[in-house]
Order: C-alpha cells, then structure tokens, then sequence
C-alpha cells in the first residue's frame, strides 16, 4: 500500500505564473530523466505539461519505449500509474502526484468479491468462464484474470476479445463496466436474456439453471452514469440536426439513441475530421470536451449534459501537485511512487498480452 504524502501549504499559495516557471525550471534540469503524461481526461493547466497525452494504456506503452526515462510521472488516476509500472523497467519510477486521484469504477471491483463470485460461477457452471477486464481496472484484476487464462481490453477492442471468447465457447465474466459489457454483447447481437448483471452484494442470488453467455459485473464510471436519454432529446430539441456522439461507458439507452460511440480515441478522431460548421453533443469528459471545443473553433461543439461535472478524482492532479512531485526529484527525492509486487505484475502482464494478441 501506498503511503499518501501531504501537498505542503506553500504550493497552494503559489501564483500560476510562479507555479509554471518552477515547472518549467525543474523540467528542464531533470531533462531526458523524465517522461510526463497526460490523460486525455486531465485538466488544462496539467496536460500542457505533458510529453505525450492519449488514453492509459497508450501511455504506458509510450512509457515503456522511453528508456532513458528513469522517472515516469503518470498525470491519470491510479490504475493508470499501476499499468505503468507494470509495463515499464524495474529502472524506472512511475509517480502519481496524488495518490488519492482513484477511479470509482476500478473500485467497485473488490478482489475479494471477484475471488467470491469466480468460485460460485465456477461450482454452478461446469462450462469454462474466462474473465474479461476494462483496462480501467486494479492491477490485482487484471493480475486475477491472467491467472485464470482471462485477458484484459479496451474500449476499442472489446468486440474482438468478445469475438475471441465466445469462438472458444467461453462465458465471459466481464469486469467491472457493466455498461461496456453490455454495449458489446449487444453489438454483437447477444439478448438482455442471455446476460446476467452480478451485484457483488448480493452473492447469494439464484442463478439461472443454462448459463448465461456474459456476465457483467454490476459497475459503472461516475462520469458516463451521468448522461441521460433525457440529455440527448433535449440537445436535439434545442439542436435540431446535432450530431450526437458518446462512450460506451454511457447506459445502453444512451449508446442506441446516439448518432456514434466509441473510444475516446474515436471520439477525437471523428470531431477532428468533421467537416467546418458541423454541430456535435459529446458524452464524456468534460475536460476533454472543452478541450475539443478549443481545438475545433469551426464547429459548435457541446457537452451532451449542459450541467456535467468534472471527473473529481481526475481532477486531482493540479499544478501544485505536479510542481511538488518535480521539485523533489531535482532533489533526488521520489514522492507518491505506484509500485506493484512483482507477482501480481506477471500475471497483470500476462492478461495484456493475451488482448494484444488477439487484437492484432
């Protein structure tokens, strides 16, 4: 367990043009030592910072190749930290500045439960299960799916990892975005009926005698949760001809009554390539919608609901933050280190391995 450090008074009292000068100043004296990235969904005032900015797995894989790089600083949440330290070099440090920037939906799959639920499965259903998890999970679940010949993926490839398992003639117990799981399955013309949502607290279910083809683990992003059907019949009332796009971390109700979903990756790309004039509503992140705003003035681009919060714990990761974490290590010191044990590392890499084989 990592051991939370307190951001010293004296950096919330710094003026932003201080802040960034000293941000500045200890970049450069650490030099090709540090590597800083910055997730799409990090604040303004952050990312600027970044020496790449892309989704978590995308970066910890940058990470990887940057050799020389001896500190990683991990401008996400932590599980992102997590997957960064398990696919960079012993010699290097990955950093989150904040140790309390977590993902509510990471959290909601407890391994204790996981290990719960795997074992009633297992006794109930002699046909094989394979778990499946969202990157947007612990290192301790992915480490578990590796272990029980499961595999990790993302937003974009879900489908074929989803493909990839039902070709085996598998269950899939998916963890833990239950509405991914389902945006998926039902893609890929699987019925409501032969899905099963697990609610964690409530083991003692009965279970259907003929198993179900997927399993969703009952989780969600407290972001996406957000967006409503309500949402997108008033943006096309107050927006006739808007073009809707969404993740597919949003509710099943969301993703069909939208024009596109897709990763956020996506997202990026159909809003940089729509032509001038075009009118678009996204559901997702704020940061990141403001910041496609920004990047695409020829557009009108709007978030799906006008009263969108920030991702909190995203949001954690501020400048002063940031500027504490360099200034100790032009000191030599290294503050907020994500270190994962080495065995459950393996077989996190393990589960990673297995997805990128598949989807090749």
């Amino acid at each position: 367990m990592e051991m939370q450090q307190l951001l010293p008074t004296e950096y919330l009292e710094l003026d932003p043009a201080e802040m960034d000068k000293r941000i500045t100043t200890a970049r450069k004296s650490l030099g090709n030592q540090l590597v800083i990235l910055g997730h799409h969904y990090q604040r303004d005032d952050v990312i600027c910072y970044a020496d790449y900015t892309g989704d978590s797995l995308k970066l910890s894989q940058l990470a990887a190749q940057e050799q020389a790089a001896k500190y990683i600083i991990f401008c996400g949440v932590h599980f992102m930290a997590e997957t960064a330290d398990i696919l960079t070099s012993d010699a290097q440090q990955v950093i989150l500045p904040d140790l309390q920037a977590g993902c509510s939906m990471a959290d909601m799959a407890d391994i204790a439960q996981v290990e719960e639920c795997w074992e009633i499965l297992s006794t109930n259903y002699a046909k094989d299960i394979v778990p499946v998890t969202y990157v947007n999970s612990s290192a301790e679940i992915k480490a578990f799916c590796g272990r029980h010949g499961g595999l990790t993926c993302t937003s974009s490839n879900a489908r074929k990892v989803f493909e990839w398992a039902w070709q085996e003639d598998k269950i899939i117990l998916f963890l833990p975005d239950e509405h991914l799981g389902r945006n998926t399955g039902t893609d890929l013309g699987v019925a409501q009926a032969e899905m099963l949502l697990w609610d964690p607290e409530l083991p003692d279910r009965e279970l259907p005698d003929v198993p179900p083809r997927l399993m969703l683990w009952h989780g969600y992003c407290s972001v996406h949760q957000r967006f409503t059907p309500e949402h997108i019949a008033q943006t096309r009332l107050t927006h006739p001809g808007i073009k809707v796009i969404v993740h597919p971390e949003c509710s099943r109700e969301v993703v069909q009554l939208a024009d596109l979903n897709g990763s956020t990756e996506y997202i990026i790309r159909m809003i940089s390539q729509a032509p001038p004039g075009s009118e678009w509503a996204i559901g997702t992140e704020l940061n990141l919608v403001n910041r496609l705003a920004q990047l695409n003035p020829d557009k009108t681009i709007l978030s799906l609901n006008p009263t969108m919060c920030l991702c909190v714990t995203m949001n954690r990761i501020d400048r002063p933050h940031l500027l504490w974490t360099l200034e100790n290590l032009v000191q030599g010191k290294v503050i907020n280190q994500i270190s994962v044990a080495e065995s459950t590392a393996v077989d996190a890499v393990i589960a990673l391995q297995r997805m990128l084989a598949i989807s090749q």
